[in-house]
């Protein structure tokens, strides 16, 4: 016997960010597997089962639901943001690829959910206006050089990067390095949004130029979004100041 596997996100952290289809999905559910303060997120019923696990513990919290829901119970697997985004739904593919053939019945479904960068650059204006990329500077699942090309080339590219998994107490040096290399290939006026908690009370959005932007206003819980050469600021007495990136490039078509 079957059951249902849901992976949903929980969005930046305001619950009104939450979409209606995850919050379905919630009042589905009978177990609920995810990092601790992700579920700490969500309002259970005295009937609803929390599987709490540290942020590291994808795979084996993947595993895990699965096999539950395999077993024929209704069972959500929780991130924050959008659970394809370095999130879990990555880590329940895999685990179904390289699981027993059972998991490969479960009925699966993804809900898509806001995303850091997204509530980040609507706070700031329309930095995303243009094309762009996420890059994840965490080295624990690629090596750093990769993710050093990756950055050089978007930045030559012409892409607004958004910046995840930017620091932590284990790496508390790769903000500071992607930004000395960024300067290798963008204007040093090339402004920098630094946001924490966006949309949520303890909300921090802080705007710099690349030349002087500081890595040490960061921290794991922070999306960041680099401009590319196009982007702008517009200057708002009394108001934050909007960065956006125009639709129209030189040489395009309107």
């Amino acid at each position: 016997m079957s059951g249902r596997l849901y992976v949903i996100g929980t969005g930046p952290g305001n619950p009104e960010q939450m979409t209606p289809e995850a919050l379905a999905a919630v009042d589905a559910a009978t177990d609920f597997f995810g990092y601790g303060p992700y579920l700490d997120r969500l309002e259970l019923r005295h009937d609803q089962l929390r599987h709490a696990s540290d942020n590291r513990e994808e795979l084996d919290r993947a595993g895990a639901a699965l096999a539950m829901a395999a077993d024929g119970a209704k069972v959500c697997v929780v991130s924050g943001g959008d659970p394809g985004v370095f999130a879990m739904a990555a880590a329940v593919c895999e685990a179904i690829e390289n699981g027993p053939a059972a998991w490969r019945a479960v009925d699966l479904i993804i809900l898509p959910g806001i995303t850091a960068m997204l509530a980040v650059a609507a706070r700031a204006g329309a930095p995303l206006g243009h094309d762009f990329c996420a890059i994840s500077l965490s080295d624990n699942l690629k090596p750093w050089n990769i993710i050093e090309n990756r950055l050089a080339l978007a930045a030559k590219a012409g892409f607004v990067i958004a910046l995840y998994n930017p620091i932590s107490r284990a790496r508390p040096w790769q903000l500071g390095e992607a930004f000395k290399l960024l300067r290798d290939h963008l204007p040093a006026a090339t402004p920098v949004i630094f946001g924490r908690a966006a949309g949520r009370p303890d909300e921090r959005i802080a705007v710099q130029q690349l030349a002087q932007a500081d890595a040490s206003i960061a921290d794991m819980a922070t999306c960041i979004i680099i401009g590319s050469a196009e982007t702008r600021i517009v200057t708002r007495p009394g108001r934050l100041d909007l960065v956006y990136t125009p639709r129209f490039m030189a040489g395009g078509n309107r």
